[in-house]
C-alpha cells in the first residue's frame, strides 16, 4: 500500500504536491480541534474503506457485467474483497475529509448490449445508489434499535453520514469522479479544450471544492439527510 501511495504520489507535479500537502496541513489542523477522531467515526472509516468502498466499486463492475462487458471480472474487479478495491490515497482522504475513493472499475462501452452513452450513465450510477442503500440500511439499523449502546449508535450514524456524503461526493461532474461520466455521456459534444481541462485539472478541482467550496458538497449533503431521517 505504501508502495502504491509512493507510485501515486510521484506521479503528481511539484506544485500538485505542495497543494495537497498544504490542504492536508489545513484540514487535519481542523479536525484535531473539532473531535473528529473520535473512536466511533474512526471506526465508522474503517468500515467505509472494507465495507462501503468495496460494495461501491463491485456496483460499477456488476451494472457492467449485467450489461454484457466481463471486463471487471477479467481484471479481478467482480468482488466485495476490500484488498482489490483500496486506494492509499482516497482511504487516507476519507479520514481527514470524510470524502475518497477506491480504486476505479474498468469497463469497456464498445461490449455492452445497449447504448454505450445509457450504458455509461448507469454504470456511473451504480456507485453513488450502492452508498444511499448502505445509508439507508444503517438508518434503519438505528430505527429499529439496533444501537444497545451510544458508541454503536454514533458508529452507525457516522457511517450512514458518510455514505451519503459519498454521494455527493461521486456526483460531482469532475473527473475521475462518476459524475464526470454522467456529464460526458449526456453531454458528447461538449467542447474538447473544456472537457481536457477537467480531466487534466480535475485532482486539484476537487480538492479546491473539498477547501474552498466545501458548501456545494454540505449543502446537498444536509438536505438528503435530513429527508432520509424525516421518512425512516
Amino acid at each position: 500500500m505504501i508502495n502504491t501511495f509512493r507510485a501515486r504520489w510521484s506521479t503528481l507535479t511539484r506544485n500538485q504536491q505542495l497543494v495537497i500537502g498544504a490542504i492536508a496541513a489545513f484540514v487535519l489542523l481542523g479536525l484535531l480541534f473539532s473531535g473528529s477522531f473520535a473512536p466511533s467515526r474512526l471506526l465508522a472509516v474503517a468500515a467505509i474503506v472494507l465495507v462501503a468502498f468495496p460494495v461501491h466499486e463491485f456496483a460499477h463492475a456488476a451494472m457492467a457485467v449485467r450489461l454484457g462487458d466481463n471486463t471487471p471480472k477479467l481484471q479481478g474487479r467482480y468482488t466485495l474483497n476490500p484488498l482489490v478495491h483500496i486506494d492509499p490515497v482516497g482511504a487516507l482522504l476519507i479520514l481527514f475529509t470524510g470524502f475518497g475513493w477506491a480504486r476505479p472499475v474498468q469497463w469497456n462501452p464498445r461490449n455492452v448490449d445497449t447504448d454505450p452513452k445509457v450504458a455509461s450513465i448507469l454504470v456511473a450510477l451504480a456507485g453513488p445508489i450502492s452508498n444511499l442503500l448502505l445509508a439507508i440500511v444503517a438508518l434503519l439499523l438505528l430505527r429499529i434499535g439496533f444501537a444497545p449502546t451510544s458508541f454503536l449508535g454514533n458508529f452507525i450514524e457516522w457511517f450512514a453520514r458518510i455514505n451519503v456524503m459519498l454521494l455527493v461526493f461521486n456526483l460531482i461532474p469532475v473527473p475521475p469522479l462518476d459524475g464526470s461520466h454522467i456529464l460526458f455521456a449526456l453531454w458528447p459534444n461538449m467542447n474538447y479544450q473544456v472537457r481536457g481541462i477537467l480531466e487534466q485539472y480535475g485532482f486539484l478541482i476537487l480538492f479546491g471544492i473539498i477547501l474552498l467550496a466545501s458548501w456545494l458538497i454540505f449543502v446537498p449533503v444536509e438536505i438528503i439527510w435530513w429527508v432520509l431521517t424525516a421518512i425512516l
